[in-house]
């Protein structure tokens, strides 16, 4: 099985840019659907990204959609998530995981399509 880890959160103004990282590790971590997921204080975890093996296809969450870009290398085994102009609602931490499922599955699925996940990364958007 896939294990990914996180890196890349940290502290940012509002308007401003991040871009995370997702490391995988294992011979197969290139045939997974990847997904980005983010969970607020007090709120569930929510679906912000995800992008299919091999690049090729993306889906977004409608919050995010124009502001924010999933990518892969797969060469490196690393998924990126690109954020810019982000707001004080995007602050949560944020997760990477995989999925062994196509990506119509996967993102259909949400949180249970996926079954391997990171230890997260904290965002914080300050206004």
């Amino acid at each position: 099985q896939v294990q990914v880890e996180e890196s890349g959160g940290g502290l940012v103004q509002a308007g401003g840019s991040l871009r995370l990282s997702c490391a995988g590790s294992g011979r197969t971590s290139s045939s997974y659907t990847m997904g980005w997921f983010r969970q607020a204080p007090g709120k569930e975890r929510e679906f912000v990204a995800t992008i299919n093996w091999s690049g090729g296809s993306t889906y977004y969450a409608d919050s995010v959609k124009g502001r924010f870009t999933i990518s892969r290398d797969n060469a490196k085994n690393t998924v990126y998530l690109q954020m810019n102009s982000l707001k004080p609602e995007d602050t949560a931490v944020y997760y990477c995981a995989a999925s062994r499922f196509e990506i119509t599955t996967a993102q259909a699925m949400g949180v249970r399509g996926f079954g391997s996940w990171g230890q997260g990364t904290q965002v914080t958007v300050s206004s």
